[in-house]
């Protein structure tokens, strides 16, 4: 890994828990100043303890909640504001919706907080950021995205379908970012199965997940720190990871004309021009 860090402004969504608190700690105990965005602010205020007590310096603190694109709107806001450069945007947020949800925006919860929010923020924020890297995951080969109906999984609805569909759209839009921004370094991975919150409220998919080889959180962000710490010359621009190596996506999900699409249809759908 190279020693990139140091010298660096790291915004990390969804560092409250999970690989995102972790890669946030390892940032900023390498010398990164690392800025939390998280939705829960007593888990976000201990976050922001840890990172403190791992560097010796207290992190910025921004709370935003992803099912309300209003709250994404209004952290770019005041990210424009806080910072003139964001060397890396690391849009980790996300969460598996186990229950058919509709935000205030319209759409089916997962694919807003776990694509279009990150989406509208990143977008906003373009002209600051030099590096991007994108919590994906190797669920994406369970969606069934249809840019022309964002809220196909809600008409019938599966937990794990719906979690897979904003996968695909998260390595659909790396892709394009990649495609579209010639100045930006797009990555994203997979960060395997990890022990997190996720399925914490449902005991089917809580047993379900024991049986799988879970991951400590730190384990599961060495490929996050890997893409933010490697020379962008060492890496292929767009692409997915897995495990600090280059991994090809399902067919679908590495699909120039969809992800065209995907962007197209994200764009309308947050309101910006396409």
């Amino acid at each position: 890994m190279e020693d990139l860090t140091g010298r660096r402004l790291v915004v990390v969504t969804g560092a409250s828990s999970g690989i995102g608190r972790a890669a946030a700690v390892d940032l900023a105990r390498r010398g990164d100043q690392v800025v939390l965005v998280g939705r829960d602010p007593a888990r976000l205020q201990a976050a922001g303890s840890q990172v403190r007590d791992a560097s010796g310096l207290a992190p910025e603190l921004f709370r935003a909640d992803f099912a309300v694109l209003d709250d994404v709107r209004r952290l770019a806001e005041k990210l424009r504001a806080a910072y003139d450069r964001i060397d890396v945007l690391v849009n980790n947020a996300g969460a598996i919706v186990l229950q058919p949800v509709t935000t205030v925006d319209g759409f089916e919860l997962s694919i807003q907080a776990n694509h279009l929010a990150p989406f509208l923020l990143t977008n906003l924020l373009r002209d600051r950021v030099g590096r991007m890297v994108v919590t994906a995951s190797g669920a994406h080969r369970s969606g069934a995205l249809d840019p022309g109906d964002l809220n196909l999984p809600l008409r019938r609805y599966r937990a794990l379908t719906a979690y897979g569909t904003s996968k695909q759209a998260n390595i659909l839009f790396t892709a394009e970012a990649a495609r579209r921004w010639s100045d930006v370094h797009a990555h994203c991975f997979h960060p395997g199965v990890v022990r997190t919150r996720f399925g914490n409220e449902s005991r089917l998919v809580a047993a379900g997940m024991r049986l799988l080889p879970f991951r400590s959180p730190e384990k599961g962000a060495e490929t996050l720190l890997w893409l933010v710490n490697s020379d962008p010359a060492r890496l292929r621009n767009g692409a997915y990871y897995y495990n600090r190596r280059l991994r090809r996506p399902l067919r679908k999900a590495a699909d120039p004309q969809l992800a065209d699409r995907l962007w197209t249809a994200s764009a309308k759908a947050v309101g910006l021009d396409g």
